[in-house]
């Protein structure tokens, strides 16, 4: 066959699967415009092709559905290797009954059925490497097992023995977790090595014994996690070393302060120093991994503050403080590196700054009767530094919560002065204490009005700002008439600032003066007055409501930015 026969037989089939389509698809509703073409030259007979020739790939391809057999594959995997797990317990059960097995063939052979299912997994790695991870898995379960029930129910092998077995089944479970590239070996290491202490009794264990075994155990996995770049192993032997520790520690050496103390700063600055490496190398936390993290610092924090606090409580602050600082310096050494602002580990470091700042900072060290001061004086100290930063969220949430969590519990001491003017915790200017308030409520609403995303924020502040003037001149005059004038000249100053400025919502915010004002004398002033106390309570009432109308009128009349 030469060139032009094959060329011919090309535009024969191009030919046929053109009109197949022009047959197959829908037709136009108005005719085409009838085209001129030149006369053609005589083709080869065309062979009709068969219209499922073409239909059948069309076919093949729409009825194609997703592999969903991965999910039931991994069932089916799993239960086989827990029957596994449970036929060999079954076995040792019949095995004793029967009076087959003596103890030391029971371990044995346990110890046998681990290594084989391992090596059955080595050997099927080649076929499917995640299928064939679990049966590993499942011999690394029974070989745990072993080593835990030769030293606590046979006592077969004393502790140094029992703790050797469990450090080469973790590191064997550490090898296969690079062989098999599943995380799931890595967490039995961590899981079987720090709960070791526990299952293997308290025997040949002292406390220093614990701070070296945890401390190697969690450099180990730290290193690990970075080198696998697995955040979980870290964070799975941070709190089991944390729990693990403290329950040890209280059960058995409470009087060891010092040394649980030693622990608590070791484990932090190694976590620490994880997260940051990790951060820094491999991927910048986010905000979800991050509150993985909170539960471990929260615990940390009141463990070790628990420990000063008892033994030397003069340090607690200061070392809370300190460990604060630790984080502090590493988040910014980690954004220096990155060259990028780190929202997760910024919520973070806010998150534990808070909890120093509440409870070491405030509840633990500030006295009562400073209180509304360092309550007053917070917020616009934490305002400087995110205005120093250029951005409101640069403190981050918690800590804007922790410090508006103590200016709001000081504020709502402004509406018991009792306790403001007891003999026991006098304020020092407790007088000038509602204006200050007031004034810095103001300013809130003053910066946020213009954020349209705080400005309800803005809001609450304008109106907590004017219970505030209201409450002053309450706990400051004995006089009904003269409080009476103090709130009658706020609401007007508030419509005569709204019209100077055009703020709709600050004329309409002196609504609330005038309603409690009205209450105040009709419940209160005339109640059981002199006739010429009410007459005047009356008539600056009815001067102020009257002005206030004259004035709302234009107020009303202005556009709400």
């Amino acid at each position: 066959m030469n060139s032009e026969d094959r060329l011919a037989q090309i535009e024969a089939r191009l030919t046929a699967i053109e009109r197949f389509i022009r047959l197959t698809a829908p037709q136009p509703s108005s005719p085409a415009p009838a085209q001129t073409s030149a006369p053609a030259s005589p083709a080869p007979r065309i062979e009709p092709v068969p219209p499922s020739a073409f239909s059948k790939p069309i076919i093949a391809g729409a009825s194609r559905r997703p592999d969903t057999s991965i999910p039931v594959t991994n069932i089916l995997g799993w239960a086989g290797a827990s029957a596994l797990v449970l036929a060999s317990i079954y076995l040792v059960v019949l095995a004793v009954d029967a009076g087959w097995l003596t103890p030391v063939r029971q371990v044995l052979l346990a110890m046998l059925g681990g290594f084989a299912l391992i090596g059955i997994g080595l050997m099927l790695r080649s076929r499917d490497m995640h299928y064939a991870s679990l049966l590993p898995a499942a011999g690394i379960v029974i070989l745990f097992m072993a080593m835990y029930g030769a030293h606590n129910y046979y006592h077969l092998i004393d502790t140094t023995f029992a703790t050797s077995g469990i450090i080469a089944v973790c590191l064997v479970s550490l090898w296969l977790n690079r062989l098999f590239l599943s995380e799931l070996y890595a967490l039995f290491a961590v899981a079987g090595s720090y709960t070791a202490p526990v299952f293997l009794g308290d025997a040949g264990y002292s406390i220093a014994d614990l701070i070296v075994y945890f401390a190697c155990w969690s450099v180990v996995f730290s290193v690990f996690s970075i080198w696998v770049e697995k955040r979980n192993v870290y964070i799975l032997a941070m709190y089991l070393a944390l729990v693990i520790f403290d329950v040890k520690w209280h059960d058995t050496m409470p009087d060891a302060w010092l040394e649980a103390l030693v622990f608590q700063t070791v484990h932090f600055l190694i976590f620490v120093a994880a997260a940051s490496v990790f951060s820094a190398r491999i991927a910048p936390m986010s905000q979800e991994v991050a509150i993985r993290h909170i539960p471990a610092l929260v615990l940390f924090y009141f463990v070790q503050y628990h420990i000063l606090n008892k033994y030397v409580p003069e340090l607690a602050p200061w070392v809370a403080i300190a460990s604060a600082a630790i984080l502090l310096a590493s988040y910014f050494v980690v954004s220096r590196v990155r060259a990028a602002e780190l929202e997760g580990g910024r919520m973070l470091l806010s998150a534990y700054v808070a909890l120093v700042l509440v409870h070491a900072g405030y509840i633990e060290s500030v006295p009562a009767q400073w209180a509304p001061w360092v309550g007053l004086l917070l917020v616009p100290l934490i305002g400087v530094y995110a205005a120093l930063r250029g951005d409101m969220k640069a403190p981050g949430m918690p800590l804007w919560g922790a410090v508006g969590l103590i200016f709001f519990a000081n504020y709502l001491r402004l509406f018991t002065g009792h306790t403001l003017m007891s003999d026991a915790n006098t304020v020092p200017a407790h007088d000038l204490l509602g204006l200050c308030y007031a004034a810095e409520l103001y300013l809130a609403w003053y910066f946020l009005r213009k954020a349209s995303a705080l400005r309800d924020v803005g809001m609450i502040a304008l109106y907590a700002g004017h219970l505030s003037i209201m409450v002053w001149a309450i706990q400051m005059f004995d006089s009904r008439l003269v409080v009476s004038l103090v709130w009658g000249a706020l609401a007007l100053g508030c419509l005569l600032l709204s019209l100077q400025r055009r703020d709709k919502m600050l004329g309409q915010s002196s609504l609330l003066i005038f309603a409690a004002s009205v209450f105040k004398v009709f419940l209160y002033d005339i109640a059981m007055a002199a006739p010429l106390v009410r007459i005047a309570s009356l008539l600056v009432l009815g001067v102020s409501l009257y002005l206030g109308g004259w004035l709302y009128k234009k107020v009303n009349s202005l556009e709400g930015e």
